[in-house]
């Protein structure tokens, strides 16, 4: 899963009007993160977003692909979609398109955060 700085740095131009936006390496790809929050992934210098039903849909209107972290693996898949190219190259409909993962993956974290032990009366 190789990238190229090269990719990162324009990935990461592309999404600066995206504030609090970093990025790590990891498992030879890069994941993006807003306020803290997963919701990219660049791999093979391609990139993918976080999905679900709010947004898959516009993904897959487009011919997109999922992202398959695993070449031996076809029917592996998770839950990001491939960027189209011409969404990349505007920069402003690259973050529109960024922060409805970014909700997305706010929403999951939400979900998957353990309650706090309630009060007991």
């Amino acid at each position: 899963m190789a990238v190229t700085k090269d990719f990162v740095q324009y990935v990461l131009e592309q999404l600066a009007g995206l504030e609090q936006i970093s990025s790590r390496r990891m498992f030879g790809g890069v994941g993006l993160y807003h306020q803290e929050r997963f919701f990219g992934i660049i791999a093979r210098d391609t990139l993918y977003f976080k999905v679900n039903e709010s947004n898959r849909a516009d993904y897959e209107a487009r011919g997109m692909q999922r992202f398959r972290p695993f070449d031996d693996k076809p029917l592996w898949s998770m839950t990001y979609y491939e960027v189209p190219a011409d969404t990349l190259e505007d920069a402003d409909e690259c973050v529109k398109w960024a922060r409805k993962s970014a909700a997305i993956a706010v929403s999951g974290s939400q979900r998957s955060r353990p309650r706090k032990n309630p009060r007991r009366r």
